[in-house]
């Protein structure tokens, strides 16, 4: 029954964060198993624009470090908001701290409970999971970058273009909206006679 309820829960959540998620899971698991070791994996532009191993641009989101307990508590943070080796350059961490504090600035009246002994409210969130990770022995490097990623997307996206003179800056690409977004609609069609709703149908014939 857990595991039904589990399987439920996941396929509920967003198709982006679900995908996100199984990823993690399975580059994890991957380097767990041997299959793959975390050099195959981190960020490295050297490797990436002279040795072409253009995977590196995505597989450092992917790797949060060996199994354990810093694993799970950033997946969980990552499944229900969206959503390291000290030697390397890993990104996930990063960027799960940035969605955090993107999540977490958009929601300031929003209570929050780390598990059951703090109250704070949302904005707080990203530093009280930095302190945990320090207390965790991680460093706190990755998690500050995301807070200062994150800080910057909030203020170019929330912040600037409310401001007088402001404007949004960060545009969508005019080829992702060609891929996702429906397309618009021609202010000088007009549609046929029997396209358009509540004719009745001796009309349409006549």
């Amino acid at each position: 029954m857990a595991q039904r309820g589990l399987a439920a829960e996941f396929w509920q959540v967003p198709a982006v964060t679900r995908a996100y998620t199984a990823a993690c899971v399975l580059t994890t698991a991957a380097v767990q198993l041997e299959l793959i070791t975390p050099f195959q994996l981190y960020f490295n532009p050297d490797l990436i624009f002279r040795k072409f191993q253009v995977w590196r641009l995505v597989t450092n989101f992917l790797f949060f470090g060996p199994l354990g307990f810093s694993f799970f508590f950033n997946m969980l943070f990552l499944f229900q908001l969206f959503g390291l080796l000290a030697s390397l350059f890993f990104l996930g961490q990063a960027f799960t701290i940035m969605l955090v504090y993107v999540w977490s600035r958009r929601n300031p009246d929003l209570r929050m409970n780390f598990f059951g002994l703090l109250n704070f409210q949302a904005p707080f969130l990203p530093w009280v999971l930095m302190g945990f990770s320090l207390l965790l022995g991680n460093s706190v490097l990755v998690d500050l970058l995301g807070i200062a990623v994150g800080h910057i997307y909030y203020f170019l996206e929330d912040v600037f273009p409310n401001q007088p003179g402001g404007k949004k800056l960060l545009l969508t690409p005019s080829f992702l909206k060609l891929i996702f977004d429906d397309p618009e609609e021609d202010p000088n069609y007009r549609p046929l006679p029997e396209e358009q709703p509540g004719m009745d149908p001796v009309d349409r014939q006549q």
